[in-house]
């Protein structure tokens, strides 16, 4: 084959032997090379899969930075993956698993946050009997006398919580007033007050000589001649006898139980995620809803105790999960503005005797603590991590909380913890100004706007009541406010103590109508955007939750709410009437009313 030298040839054969390996070589890298790129390719594809749920066909307000709207919004694995044109969506994202429902042009909002309820009291509020409503000292006397004929003597007769700006006589009642029976002792409930009957005052040896507890809190109300008239403020109410607590008459199952319901009647509200307020009791509840996977919607617990138990807890904010965390530790500054104990800068008006009873031109309201004790607690919360907050209502314990603040500000910022005050019914522009210039946040709520303003007009000056829930002026400033209601007694979330509907106290901050249908400087109304924005994105921000709720985007948590009628666009007074259709918790359907769009045919697993 090869002509000339062998040892040439031999050569020759040798270098094609290893041009030819080498070909081999490259080819097979080629091959491996192409392999690994369609396996590439093929990989992609599996690892993309569609989405578990396409809401498509509807009004999608996305609460966003720009408050864009949309037309639908995709769903894989709990959390969003696309939002946009219904067309975009379903070409791009479905596929023969997805579930699709058709909104048929029905209004999408955000899930919206609570940032302010008491659940366990409201759950187990009526298990035993019906809440009722009352409106006058006609009523609560009738109420009196229908419950001692069933009652045994000598047992206590609780009259529903209300609070005396909300009765027709706008006073709190006495204990003639409460002397309905004399068979009973009765127990009138005004939260950081209380009045009693002659009988309770007898059987807790309350007398002329009864000198008041210690405390900065509380007091025995009396008349001119010195009698108990059976109003006490604070912890003066401990000095009652063999008054049960209401926490104690029920198993931890039926508490648990109860816990439940009371969150779904929150789901059915539209609300997908809640801040409870005085969380300490429920804490080994919302554990066992949890990891029995009944939690219907996302809970933010506050952290409610004493410096001892603060100081031993490992307890601290963002612990948890998306389902359930700690947000806040909390301690009660001042009393309330239903019972003229909230603590005020100048003192209470003259209408204040008829009012709360509290017949002392010099009240003021009362600190539940010192505020030198207060710096104390929460210069150890904030050292533990701690968002801090304070149930202050009057604008003089927000005075105390912001000195306390601003003492705290010099060591280290207090803007990225998110503290806040909480109810803040008397926001002055100054402290609107300290609260700005510290980054501290306001926890409000508009139900104290709606029931309580008219009475409120006729116990302070004209300046004070100026700044009475002033919203627009705290947006105006840049205070972040959440919205919540305090919701603390009763089921039905319009008829409640507190209502906790999201759209009646949103409608409350769009019009600031009040019960008695006054307008309240309407100057401090918000806009349709600002009062969602307050149930949805602030409220999101305020509890340190912005990254995975309060707006409709990818990444977030796939938690929505369908309306029956778009909230935009409706006429004003209809707001308080919207009702949800269809509330969806992590992608999943927790609630689904009458006129709810197309649903599953089976059933879905758990939430979580």
């Amino acid at each position: 084959m090869w002509k000339g030298n062998g040892i040439m040839n031999i050569k020759r054969l040798l270098r094609l032997a290893h041009d030819r390996l080498h070909l081999v070589c490259l080819l097979s890298l080629f091959v491996l090379t192409c392999g690994i790129v369609a396996l590439g390719c093929s990989s992609s594809q599996v690892a993309t899969p569609k989405a578990d749920l396409i809401l498509s066909g509807g009004k999608v307000v996305t609460v966003d930075s720009t408050f864009s709207i949309a037309e639908a919004v995709a769903v894989r694995a709990g959390r969003i993956v696309a939002v946009g044109r219904t067309a975009d969506i379903i070409s791009q994202e479905r596929g023969p698993q997805t579930q699709m429902i058709d909104l048929k042009g029905r209004t999408v909002l955000p899930g919206l946050l609570e940032s302010h309820v008491h659940p366990l009291g409201a759950a187990l509020s009526e298990v035993r009997k019906p809440f009722v409503v009352l409106h006058s000292f006609a009523e609560v006397q009738d109420y009196i006398r229908q419950q001692a004929a069933k009652t045994p003597k000598g047992e206590w007769i609780d009259v529903p919580k209300t609070f005396p700006a909300r009765l027709k006589e706008m006073r709190m009642p006495d204990r003639h007033v409460l002397d309905a029976t004399l068979d009973h002792p009765v127990y009138y409930d005004a939260s950081y007050a209380c009045a009693v009957n002659s009988d309770a005052l007898k059987m807790s040896g309350i007398t002329k000589a009864t000198h008041d507890p210690s405390g900065i809190d509380a007091r025995i109300l009396r008349d001119k001649n010195g009698d108990p008239t059976g109003i006490l403020t604070g912890r003066a109410a401990g000095l009652l006898k063999n008054r049960p607590r209401e926490t104690e008459q029920f198993t931890d199952q039926e508490k648990i139980d109860a816990l439940e319901a009371m969150l779904k009647r929150y789901l059915a509200a539209g609300l997908t995620s809640i801040t409870d307020r005085s969380a300490a009791e429920a804490i080994p509840l919302y554990n066992k809803l949890k990891e029995q996977h009944r939690l219907p919607v996302r809970v933010i617990m506050t952290y409610l105790v004493g410096l001892e138990e603060l100081q031993k807890a490992t307890y601290v904010t963002d612990q948890g999960d998306e389902w359930l965390k700690f947000g806040t530790f909390k301690v009660g500054l001042d009393g309330g503005i239903n019972a003229g104990t909230s603590r005020m800068r100048a003192p209470w008006g003259p209408y204040a005797a008829q009012l709360f009873g509290i017949d002392d031109p010099q009240n003021r309201g009362d600190y539940r603590m010192s505020p030198e004790d207060l710096m104390v607690i929460m210069r150890v919360a904030r050292d533990k991590g701690w968002t801090m907050a304070a149930h202050d209502q009057g604008d003089g314990a927000i005075d105390a909380l912001l000195t306390v603040f601003e003492t705290l500000n010099k060591d280290k910022p207090i803007a990225p913890t998110r503290s806040h005050l909480i109810h803040a019914s008397f926001l002055a522009p100054d402290l609107i100004a300290r609260a700005k210039k510290l980054g501290v946040l306001v926890d409000a709520q508009p139900g104290w706007l709606y029931f309580d303003a008219v009475a409120m007009s006729k116990v302070v000056s004209p300046e004070v009541m100026r700044y009475f829930n002033p919203y627009q002026s705290l947006v105006k400033a840049g205070v972040i406010i959440g919205g919540g209601s305090d919701h603390m007694v009763g089921w039905d979330k319009n008829t409640a103590v507190n209502p906790y509907n999201p759209f009646l106290n949103m409608w409350i901050v769009i019009t600031r109508k009040t019960a008695q249908g006054e307008v309240i400087h309407p100057e401090e109304r918000l806009t349709r955007e600002q009062a969602l924005r307050m149930y949805s994105s602030w409220s999101a921000y305020l509890n340190r939750s912005e990254m995975d709720r309060g707006s409709i985007e990818k990444g977030k948590l796939a938690d929505f709410v369908v309306i029956d009628r778009d909230y935009l666009t409706c006429p004003e007074d209809e707001i308080r009437s919207i009702e949800p259709l269809m509330t969806i918790v992590g992608g999943k359907i927790g609630y689904s009313g009458a006129g709810a769009p197309t649903t599953p045919a089976s059933p879905q697993p758990p939430l979580h």
